[in-house]
């Protein structure tokens, strides 16, 4: 399942609870620190020209990863990343969540495609998007991550 993150849910991680009903186990890494910060201050950026910006995939009640718009939308093109926490992955979650986030984007008429990138070493990351309907548009070299496989799925 997906719900909305907002800013405060990520300053309330590193203590376990994001919000009533809703925890972080004590073994569950979502991302470093640093890198929720970054995906926090992305968050409140994107949000302020385009709502939803992030969502908690969320098992039971347990916060297990994170999908995120991670730049703003064009065109009606919005682009995400998604992470499972290494303690929940291989059980479908990320599949899940990709699924529900098409789902969303269907019943949003500013919303016209989706598109993603995935590591060419992430073959799991692949077989998330290809699942859910995610073409192959090309490869690109990224400063961060090296070299990329783009995808993209038609939502219009």
């Amino acid at each position: 399942m997906l719900i909305e993150a907002i800013a405060d849910d990520f300053n309330a991680i590193p203590g376990g609870i994001v919000r009533p009903g809703l925890h972080l186990a004590p073994d569950t890494v979502i991302a470093p620190p640093d890198v929720l910060d970054m995906l926090r201050d992305l968050a409140d950026d994107i949000r302020q020209l385009f709502a939803p910006s992030a969502w908690w995939i969320v098992n039971g009640s347990e916060v297990v990863g994170l999908c995120s718009v991670i730049r703003a939308p064009h065109d009606g093109d919005v682009h995400i990343g998604y992470g499972v926490a290494p303690t929940h992955q291989g059980r479908g979650l990320a599949t899940m969540a990709v699924g529900q986030i098409l789902a969303w984007a269907r019943q949003d008429p500013r919303v016209t495609q989706i598109s993603a990138e995935s590591g060419l070493e992430n073959i799991a990351s692949q077989r998330v998007l290809e699942r859910n309907g995610f073409l192959r548009v090309g490869e690109r070299l990224d400063a961060d991550d090296g070299p990329v496989i783009c995808w993209r799925v038609v939502v219009a």
